[in-house]
């Protein structure tokens, strides 16, 4: 039995070959113990706490520390094979890599924890809706930069020029910026719209021949629906190059209105309106208190009554006018004020009278 043990097999004596198959098995055995120790015990203490910020971390540590300490006992348990040079270094530079990838593994679920924990339930108690589209962006790019630069701790590791990779995605880089500039320009319009807030989700805006209600801002995009229910998607770099008119901020909506009575219309009556026009802009509460009311012009066919009055922001636009504009046809009918249309008088002259 002893020679048996003895004997060399690819370069290992049979009994190297059985300890080391022991530690891979044994660390294996070990994963499959610390996983069940991080879902059952640790996770029964952690659902003890008050607070949920070692839940989220205990969710999101489990795997990768499993992972990186089975990946370490079968690496202890192949390192004291014996392989040829060639085969030993690609195993070494392969091994030092998966611990260094499931090590950033670990951090970048670490931080995703932390953001969830802290970040999200102050974004969810703000009333405005930036942060809420800024962290998902915040979450990406976290996890990206901490996964690149793991990759890049890995290759240099493994052996490669890692300068030299990232010259050539820096040159690659810049290719691929020129064909993306409008992409790029997009992705700026977009951030111009969370920090300057030129308007919100819901808001009433108009830019470049649209005219709708905001409902949802994207990084690339914003989608608008138009008064007559489509959808247009504008890229956000328009909204860097086109005014924006938000019609949801204006503090009032101000009316003007012409009214042109008869020229039989007396002084006294002329008086009478503009007394009417104001005594019904005080009645209706949905009015502000400026009033502009004045007899303004000599008209080719009427004498003009300049009408201007504010309509309050939270009132309906719409049905305030409607009511303003019947009240003004109702009493204007009662006071027999009337109102002018375009006539012409034609003065005929007979021949004799020429003569």
């Amino acid at each position: 039995m002893n020679d048996f043990l003895a004997k060399t097999f690819y370069g290992n004596t049979f009994d190297q070959w059985l300890i080391s198959f022991g530690i891979i098995i044994a660390a294996l055995l070990v994963g499959k113990i610390l996983y069940w120790l991080f879902s059952t015990v640790l996770r029964r203490l952690t659902e003890k706490t008050a607070t949920t910020f070692d839940d989220i971390v205990l969710d999101m540590i489990e795997e990768p520390i499993v992972l990186a300490a089975t990946i370490f006992g079968v690496w202890v348990g192949l390192e004291r094979l014996e392989f040829p040079e060639q085969v030993d270094t690609w195993l070494g530079y392969g091994m030092k890599g998966v611990i260094i990838l499931s090590a950033t593994w670990l951090v970048a679920r670490l931080v995703d924890a932390l953001i969830r924990a802290y970040l999200v339930p102050l974004a969810e108690k703000s009333e405005n809706d930036l942060d809420d589209q800024l962290l998902p962006i915040l979450q990406r790019s976290a996890k990206g930069a901490i996964w690149a630069v793991g990759i890049i701790v890995a290759l240099n590791n493994a052996g490669y020029d890692v300068g030299a990779l990232i010259a050539g995605l820096g040159i690659g880089g810049l290719a691929l910026a020129m064909a993306a500039r409008d992409t790029v320009s997009n992705v700026f319009g977009g951030f111009t719209i969370f920090t300057d807030r030129p308007f919100t989700i819901n808001d009433r805006i108009r830019v470049s021949g649209f005219d709708g209600n905001i409902r949802e801002i994207g990084l690339r995009s914003t989608r608008l629906q138009t008064l007559s229910g489509t959808v247009v998607t504008i890229p956000n770099s328009k909204f860097a190059d086109s005014p924006v008119e938000n019609v949801s901020a204006e503090p009032s909506r101000k009316v003007t209105l012409e009214l042109g009575l008869t020229y039989d219309t007396s002084p006294e009556k002329m008086e009478e309106a503009m007394a009417t026009l104001r005594a019904i802009a005080e009645a209706n509460e949905g009015l502000e208190e400026k009033v502009v009311i004045g007899f303004t012009a000599f008209g080719d066919f009427a004498m003009t009554l300049l009408f201007i009055y504010y309509i309050r922001k939270d009132s309906d636009i719409v049905g305030t006018q409607t009511e303003i504009n019947l009240e003004i046809l109702r009493q204007f009918n009662e006071k027999a004020l009337e109102f002018a249309f375009p006539t012409q008088t034609i003065l005929h002259q007979s021949m004799d009278e020429a003569n």
